[in-house]
């Protein structure tokens, strides 16, 4: 094993040691940019433009919350919203526990056997506790505040249905998924800009470090938990619609309210704590490679200044091209009858990546015309950073080429149940899904392999940079966030939709007496209720397509950017490239055998969160047989929809404490086991989260969309096909929104706690080898208990027998 010393790393700027949290940020002031300005005057100017996308995200919030609504469907919103509240309070205490855990690690570290050089113990560790706990806000208030953006438009959306126009119905879903989006990327960069300007470069890295492993828990807690709870629900309200031959959202099933929870929980909250993550984490890995991996100060600051600068001017470009966009789609839909409602948030996407590169170049060149003595850097740069804001527009047009309910994959699986019923059907999404990790996966290859290309072009000696190529790879994950505000918006826009449906359904509103006459008059609205229908219906097939989107573009990030990350780790264990470089290799036994073992751990993560679905889904089902009430016309009381909610809300906490609880000590484990054995786990379950989610994530959209045919364009509800349709959207459910969703925040987390495992044990390993290979034992015997609950403790015929054990009992 390696001593101490073999992970010291060098801080070139004072070649001081301690990890990364004992990395010390240059003086921005040393270096002026502009001519005049110097670094951290420059990045003040950019807490102004953070606050004004913070005026942005609420200005819009307002226009949202006063929007015209019929009492009938605030009123389901609002209930909505209240359980939403509910499961995000129980949430927020059970990511609190899980925090526990991590707190105890980052004491033993930072406190006890590697505390911050020439730093008080008193000041470092709450410092890396306390920062821990600003990023499981900041991931915890973003996903709060996305819920209650759309349980707003959810309802107006709804109601602007009634006009029978499209462009309302696309304009609210996509203001509210630009406020989410706006809010978010601002307040992620006010935070990190805040650490960067006002705490002292000497305390800096515990707060980035802290910061970036708290919004990560925040993120997989949230992403994983909202994932299963929103599947649970979705999949016990829409087997009802077999089961009982009743309409999707009918108002006597219990489980609606509760899958309309889950579209927040699970298509809301999860992406939003995800994106938040994201960022952050991505920038964390930049700043700690340019110190680790740059030598010169100067160029340190040149670097840094220049990547805070372009995060700016991507929420800027990010609303010019939401402005521009919308000018365009209001003068060509405004009053139009028909409109495709994929076609202005294709070009929304577009017109946002073109803004974005074009000033990229420009931002680029103002701001580092000259780096170490060379002037051709700039334009390099930029150049690699596009390559990943072209990736973030290329990406979803491959996407929709398997999901959208024009593309001929999607005909495929509807034609194929339409003679060989869900089975044929599911075949058909599965070929979806692979071709899908095909031309996906090659398209990443490409653009990196562009990005690596310009790395060569003099950009280590320039910058006296170690590992060029490596940066370039962390800029392709940084251009991948440029359409930020954008990618979120989106994303955001399908929860809403699919919510918006629901409200219609469960608001009753063509029941209301006299409700046409009411609403003309307190409205000025003539009502078209069939017309609603219709277009509520196709709005959420585009929901349904650019949900699909959005989840390889922030997958591809975790795996690009984990990267820069594990470059992190492999600085640490080679001194710098000085040393052991020969472990990373295939002819070092550990390296390869780690290899194997992380696709192992990706596929019993696959099989663990959807087995949670699986379980939670039986027990939802079950209550929902016994209470729904279809000989009434009465909605479902909101006692029996609250129960539902619980049920999902139960196994949710369930399935994530398994998972989480197994890959936390299966990271200490692999990481205790010898170092190099942990990187090649690293890159393993990079490589195969990446094509097992984005496999996923497309098959399942492919079958979403197939059901959307046949309700929305061949008119089948309620027929053979239809049935044959909603399995197989039923069996993609937890393909797309629960276990692929889900790999992004687990193999960050797995990657930026893995930083401070493999520390752990190369410093406890001074102490013996003998000691680590215990605790790594130790580690795998509790992460395998973990494994065996996941299945063992939450299958079904277990929870059946514990509920007849717990109802003996009580009688």
């Amino acid at each position: 094993m390696l001593s101490t010393s073999a992970i010291a790393l060098a801080q070139p700027a004072g070649d001081s040691v301690g990890g990364e949290a004992g990395l010390k940020l240059p003086d921005l002031s040393q270096v002026t940019f502009l001519g005049r300005i110097d670094g951290h005057k420059l990045l003040l100017v950019g807490l102004l433009f953070c606050v004004f996308g913070l005026l942005f995200g609420l200005t819009i919030f307002t226009k949202l919350k006063n929007l015209p609504v019929h009492k009938a469907m605030l009123e389901i919103s609002e209930l909505i919203y209240e359980t939403c509240k509910t499961y995000l309070v129980t949430q927020g205490r059970f990511i609190l526990v899980l925090w526990a855990f991590i707190a105890v690690i980052i004491a033993i570290y930072f406190g006890w056997l590697a505390p911050v050089p020439g730093k008080s113990i008193g000041v470092t560790l709450p410092i890396i506790l306390m920062f821990s706990l600003v990023g499981i806000a900041g991931s915890y208030g973003v996903a709060w505040f996305g819920i209650r953006v759309n349980t707003f438009a959810n309802s107006r959306t709804a109601f602007a249905s009634l006009k029978g126009k499209p462009y309302p119905i696309y304009r609210i879903p996509l203001e509210a998924g630009m406020s989410i989006g706006m809010m978010l990327i601002s307040v992620e960069l006010l935070i990190m800009l805040f650490i960067l300007l006002f705490i002292p470069g000497d305390y800096a890295g515990p707060c980035f470090i802290g910061f970036a492993i708290g919004e990560s828990l925040g993120a997989a807690a949230l992403r994983i938990a909202g994932g299963i709870f929103t599947k649970i629900a979705d999949i016990g309200s829409d087997l009802m619609k077999i089961v009982f031959k009743i309409k999707e959202d009918d108002a006597r099933n219990p489980g609606v309210i509760a899958d309309c929870t889950g579209d927040n929980a699970g298509d809301s909250v999860g992406p939003s704590a995800d994106g938040f993550e994201t960022y952050g984490v991505t920038g964390v890995a930049l700043i700690t490679f340019i110190l680790l991996a740059v030598k010169s100060p100067t160029v340190q600051v040149q670097l840094l200044v220049w990547i805070f600068v372009m995060r700016i001017m991507m929420l800027v470009a990010s609303a010019a091209a939401y402005f521009i966009n919308g000018a365009i789609a209001k003068a060509r839909y405004g009053n139009a009858d028909e409109m495709n409602f994929e076609t202005p948030l294709t070009s929304l996407v577009w017109i946002t990546s073109i803004v974005s590169i074009v000033a990229t170049y420009f931002v680029s060149y103002r701001i580092i015309p000259m780096l170490a003595n060379d002037a051709s850097q700039w334009w390099k740069l930029a150049s690699i950073i596009s390559c990943g804001t072209l990736a973030g527009a290329l990406i979803p047009e491959l996407v929709k080429v398997f999901t959208s309910v024009d593309s001929r994959h999607v005909k495929e699986v509807v034609a194929s149940a339409k003679e060989g019923g869900a089975s044929l059907g599911i075949l058909s999404g599965f070929v979806a899904g692979n071709f899908s990790g095909y031309w996906l996966g090659l398209s990443m290859v490409i653009l990196m392999s562009i990005a690596y290309c310009f790395s060569l072009m003099g950009l280590g000696v320039a910058a006296t940079m170690i590992a060029a190529p490596v940066f370039a790879f962390g800029l392709v994950a940084f251009g991948f966030l440029g359409m930020g505000p954008v990618t979120i918006a989106v994303d955001s826009y399908g929860p809403v939709t699919d919510n918006a449906q629901s409200v219609y359904e469960l608001s009753l509103i063509e029941q209301v007496p006299n409700v046409k006459v009411e609403i003309k008059k307190d409205f000025n609205v003539d009502v078209n209720f069939d017309r609603a229908k219709d277009l509520l219906e196709e709005n959420d097939g585009a929901g349904n397509t650019f949900k699909a989107t959005a989840k390889p573009v922030l997958i591809g990030t975790a795996v690009v950017g984990a990267t820069t990350m594990i470059f992190s780790i492999i600085m640490a264990l080679t001194s710098g490239l000085t040393t052991n470089v020969d472990k990373l290799s295939l002819l070092h036994a550990p390296f390869f055998l780690g290899l194997i073992t992380g696709g192992a751990m990706i596929y019993w993560f696959t099989g663990a969160s959807t087995q949670a679905v699986t379980t939670g889904a039986y027990r939802a089902v079950e209550f929902i047989k016994a209470n729904i009430k279809l000989e009434s016309s009465e909605k479902a009381s909101v006692a029996d929809s609250k129960k539902v909610v619980e049920i999902c809300t139960k196994y949710a906490q369930k399935g994530m404490f398994n998972i989480f609880l197994a890959v936390f000590f299966g990271t200490l484990t692999f990481a205790f086991v010898e170092p190099f054995f942990f990187i090649g786990y690293l890159i393993s379950i990079a490589i195969f989260g990446l094509y097992q989610a984005i496999f996923m994530a497309n098959a399942g959209a492919a079958w979403d969309n197939a059901k959307k045919i046949v309700e929305t364009k061949l008119k089948l509800k309620g027929t053979p096909l239809h049935d044959a349709t909603v399995i197989g959207d039923t069996v993609g459910d937890p393909f797309k929104d629960t276990s692929s969703v889900a790999m992004n925040p687990v193999i960050k987390f797995t990657t930026l706690f893995g930083l401070l495992a493999v520390e752990l044990a190369v410093s406890l390993s001074e102490k013996g080898t003998m000691l680590t290979h215990v605790l790594a034992l130790v580690f795998f015997l509790i992460s395998i208990s973990f494994v065996y609950r996941s299945f063992y403790g939450m299958r079904i015929g277990s929870e059946v027998q514990g509920a007849k054990a717990a109802q003996a009992a009580a009688d």
